[in-house]
């Protein structure tokens, strides 16, 4: 779905349901379902962040475009979260081993100019002997 915003900031109800062609009672709906979480000025009136409307698209590309009911929503919505929360602590992971290594390498001593390490004798693979047609039978 393409991004009907254009500038930054925090958005009203009205103008959210007007930007995206939908009643307020959905947006209403889908915060009360769990799927949106709006802030709240000091008059307790919603307002939807850039993030929070990149969120509602994705909502509404799932029940526009796929069908996926309000239950289906919400599960592939938690199982997006979980998967990005895995993604940054596989992100955090590579980071440390990546560090570790690094350290580790330049602790070690160095093998020479052209990190080559040489051979003490040639290797020699062995060739598998061949069998006559006469010895199968």
């Amino acid at each position: 779905m393409a991004t009907k915003r254009k500038s930054r900031g925090a958005y009203m109800i009205s103008a959210v349901a007007e930007m995206y062609e939908i009643h307020p009672q959905t947006l209403r709906l889908y915060e009360r379902e769990g799927l949106l979480r709006p802030s709240r000025s000091e008059g307790n009136t919603r307002l939807y962040t850039d993030e929070d409307l990149e969120r509602l698209e994705f909502i509404l590309n799932l029940a526009r475009d796929l069908g996926v009911n309000i239950a289906g929503m919400a599960i592939i919505l938690q199982m997006r979260e979980r998967m990005e929360e895995m993604n940054r602590q596989m992100q955090s992971f590579v980071d440390y081993v990546r560090t570790e290594m690094l350290s580790k390498m330049q602790q070690a001593a160095p093998v020479n100019e052209a990190g080559l390490v040489p051979m003490r004798r040639p290797v020699i693979v062995p060739q598998p002997a061949r069998t006559s047609q006469k010895n199968r039978k």
